[in-house]
């Protein structure tokens, strides 16, 4: 698509040698020639007037037009009584179009993918509401670089956020924002091994890919730790000799169970005595259906507890924003980490979501979620109870995935190739394995960015693989 100037005469690189005895507008039109068949100029490209194009080249206004003159003859350009002159549609004689890229994600019927909210949901006059109150608000200080940390007003609205609804020690002078988890966890493993942390233990299974890539980076060892029905196996984790944990204990991933309470305490007695620190993933905390409301782990440690929110899964991955909350003795670590990284996430973006949390209209936003994520849940125990009833689910109390387990004799992976050839992306817990095993064969089923209809026509199709 060609660039479209408003106004003001468009810039374009072009150079003339005076000393090399070529005429200046063969020169000129050469270059032009060589800019429209490479494709640096597309075809509707508005060109420069011929008197800006002389004034910056130092030419004479009347060579500039000769040139665009015999360009026009020769079929390169247009020009219109009253309009700009422009790249032909047909000059690219010699451009060879690149070719498409292949379709990462491909029209499904229903794509059970984990992980993503319903990204049509995504409260958009709400954002553009905030935006603007942020802008037309925003001192000019805010123009700047800034405290690393990020804004002191979003840290203030996320801080008391975090106390009101998640129950944990927040406070502003110790909350960074990030962009996102990925770059949150980067940040606390770097912080950790400045720290003199040298392994750090994952939930397994969980997100074996991205602790390994993030240890790596860090240049730590990452070591998994089994989780059963009662969360990350606290025994098991002393035996590793790691100093640091990453678990998620409101909504184990993938299994969803909830870190049990004894779990808890012996978890915050390692971290005390093995002067180590928990990196708590508080992922999808706000959506839960058929339980209380679990707490932040890090409001019983604040010093022992480094908790990465975002708003990944109640607004949009594409917002990249997110906060850690940190102990006092990582604080100074994590924020020179982050000024050393990006100098800080984007000003007003951080605005608006203060904006928008402060106003109401982020809570009323999750509680429209939670009774459309609630209805979507509902349409997949139903579609599978009458199309698949030896399916067997587990981790639905909170959240928009689930677990399912696959009656024995049925190969993950032959069962996700064939869905996929009808048209059903489906997902094995192989991936989120420390070893990659394919057995027990279970599912790892997201439902936040599918459709109720969609749900159903999704299992109807794949049914008679599932068992």
């Amino acid at each position: 698509m060609p660039v479209q100037w408003a106004g003001l005469s468009p810039q374009l690189l072009l150079t003339v040698d005076r000393d090399s005895g070529d005429r200046l507008c063969a020169q000129l039109e050469r270059q032009l020639r060589d800019a429209i068949r490479s494709g640096r100029l597309q075809a509707g490209e508005r060109l420069p007037s011929s008197r800006e194009l002389a004034r910056v080249l130092g030419l004479s206004r009347g060579l500039v037009q000769d040139c665009y003159a015999q360009l026009q003859a020769e079929g390169y350009l247009v020009t219109r009584v009253g309009s700009a002159t422009r790249v032909a549609a047909c000059a690219q004689v010699d451009a060879v179009p690149a070719p498409a890229p292949p379709d990462a994600r491909p029209r499904l019927i229903a794509d059970f993918r984990h992980g993503v909210p319903d990204l049509a949901s995504f409260p958009l006059a709400d954002w553009l509401w905030a935006t603007r109150e942020a802008a037309r608000t925003m001192p000019t200080a805010e123009f700047d670089y800034g405290d690393p940390r990020g804004s002191s007003a979003l840290r203030e609205v996320v801080a008391g956020y975090l106390r009101r609804v998640r129950g944990a020690a927040a406070d502003p002078a110790r909350t960074v924002v990030c962009s996102g988890y990925a770059q949150g966890l980067h940040l606390a493993l770097r912080a950790l091994a400045r720290d003199g942390v040298r392994v750090v233990a994952y939930e397994d299974p969980g997100g074996p890919a991205t602790a390994r890539a993030a240890a790596d980076e860090a240049g730590l060892t990452a070591v998994p730790v089994p989780v059963d029905e009662d969360g990350v196996d606290v025994r098991a984790l002393d035996a590793t000799g790691a100093r640091a944990v990453i678990v998620t204990p409101a909504h184990q991933w993938p299994t969803g169970v909830v870190l049990a309470p004894d779990r808890r305490h012996a978890l915050i007695e390692w971290a005390a005595r093995r002067d180590g620190y928990v990196i708590e993933d508080d992922y999808d905390a706000e959506f839960r259906y058929d339980r209380e409301p679990v707490g932040a782990l890090q409001g019983l440690a604040a010093d022992r507890v480094i908790s990465i929110g975002t708003v990944s899964k109640s607004l949009a991955p594409a917002l990249r924003l997110g906060w850690l909350l940190c102990p006092p003795a990582l604080v100074a670590a994590v924020t020179d980490l982050k000024r050393i990284a990006d100098r800080g996430s984007p000003a007003l973006d951080q605005l608006a979501l203060a904006r928008l949390i402060e106003s109401g209209r982020y809570d009323r936003h999750l509680r429209r979620m939670r009774t459309t994520y609630a209805t979507r849940r509902t349409a997949l125990v139903e579609a599978l109870a009458q199309h698949a009833p030896a399916v067997r689910l587990s981790g639905l109390a909170a959240g928009f995935h689930a677990v399912a387990q696959l009656p024995s004799g049925v190969g993950e992976r032959t069962v996700v190739a064939q869905a996929r050839g009808r048209g059903v992306g489906l997902y094995g817990m192989s991936a989120c394995r420390a070893s990659g095993a394919g057995t027990p064969v279970q599912l790892v089923v997201g439902f936040g960015d599918v459709t109720e209809r969609a749900i159903v026509a999704g299992v109807a199709a794949v049914a008679d693989l599932l068992g």
